[in-house]
């Protein structure tokens, strides 16, 4: 089986009230025990804001340059992840729907390289 990444995209700006989040993440939780169910879950993240992110970049001279916050500017960002172990595209595609059915986000889903899931380079 092959091992997809359902990222999950969110918008910048201030994070909404409690009332707002609470039943989402409920969702997300059934969802996420849901996937561990069904023998498809790997794992699952939040992320921190993206004002918490270190861009580590090699430079020419062999250098690392390091640069506080993210990469890119942009109006969403990266807010969290789930990777799932799955069939085929379609069966990954499904999960994504769920996630972004509970949230109303953007989410992207993304094979891993080969066949044996995620690979350090």
């Amino acid at each position: 089986m092959t091992q997809y990444l359902i990222s999950l995209y969110q918008p910048d700006g201030p994070i909404p009230p409690p009332e707002f989040l609470e039943p989402i993440a409920r969702k997300i939780q059934a969802l996420n025990e849901e996937m561990q169910a069904a023998g498809v879950w790997v794992f699952a993240g939040g992320l921190h804001p993206p004002t918490t992110a270190t861009v580590l970049r090699a430079k020419e001279n062999g250098e690392i340059a390091m640069t506080d916050g993210p990469y890119v500017e942009g109006k969403e960002h990266l807010g969290g992840f789930t990777i799932v172990e799955a069939p085929d595209l379609d069966a990954a595609l499904d999960w994504g729907r769920r996630v972004t059915e509970i949230t109303h986000l953007p989410v992207e889903v993304r094979p891993f390289q080969g066949d044996e899931g995620p690979t350090c380079v």
